[in-house]
Parts: C-alpha cells; sequence; structure tokens
C-alpha cells in the first residue's frame, strides 16, 4: 500500500522563484534515493465556498500564498529508507544549505496511507 508525506505551508510571494529552485533540488533528491512522485503545488483557488481554507489555516498574510506538497513512496517503511537516505546527504552537505523561503513554523506536515488510488 502507497505511503504518502504530505505538506501545507505559506511561501511570501517574493520568495517564489527562490522556493522552486529549493523544490527542483528537493524532487532530485527525493526521487534519486527512490521516492516514486514528487509534487509541488502553488495556490490558485483558495477561496471556495465550503469547508476549511487553507488561507486560515496556515495564517495566510499580505503578499503570501499557500504551497501544498506531496511525496509518494512505496509503504511507511520504503518512506523511512528514503527520507533517512535524504536527510544523510542533506546534513553532509549542511555548510551548502540554503537559507528556507519560508516560516517551518507554519508547516503542516503528516505521513498518509493511501486508501483509494493507490
Amino acid at each position: 500500500m502507497k505511503y504518502v508525506d504530505g505538506f501545507v505551508f505559506a511561501v511570501p510571494r517574493k520568495n517564489l522563484k527562490a522556493y522552486r529552485r529549493m523544490a527542483r533540488l528537493g524532487e532530485k533528491l527525493w526521487r534519486k534515493h527512490g521516492a516514486l512522485d514528487y509534487k509541488e503545488c502553488v495556490g490558485d483557488d483558495l477561496k471556495p465556498k465550503w469547508g476549511a481554507l487553507f488561507p486560515r489555516m496556515t495564517g495566510l498574510k499580505r503578499g503570501e500564498t499557500v504551497v501544498f506538497s506531496y511525496i509518494v513512496f512505496r509503504s511507511r517503511a520504503h518512506r523511512d529508507r528514503v527520507n533517512a537516505k535524504v536527510m544523510k546527504e542533506i546534513s553532509s552537505t549542511a555548510d551548502q544549505a540554503m537559507e528556507m523561503p519560508f516560516d517551518m513554523k507554519r508547516m503542516a506536515y503528516g505521513g498518509f496511507r493511501v486508501i483509494v488510488g493507490g
């Protein structure tokens, strides 16, 4: 059964270019270590007439937009192995670490078992 890591957070619009560069590196890194899919999505229609609004959930401020991201793995165990390899590679290049183009304290993250569409 497939497994997904999901993320939702606010990014200042002025930082979207830097975020896109970072996300492209992230995609290469996670895929290199075995992730099945990697998506980074920027908010487009954030004012639906029903449901909890992402802008409210993320504490969206003026000049920011919402980013929704997910990474797909074969299983939770596969996710754990891939993420361990990614973290090891990131820590080995810590001297080249880039500044995060968003406030990580306002990021929501979780691991999810796929129950439909797997």
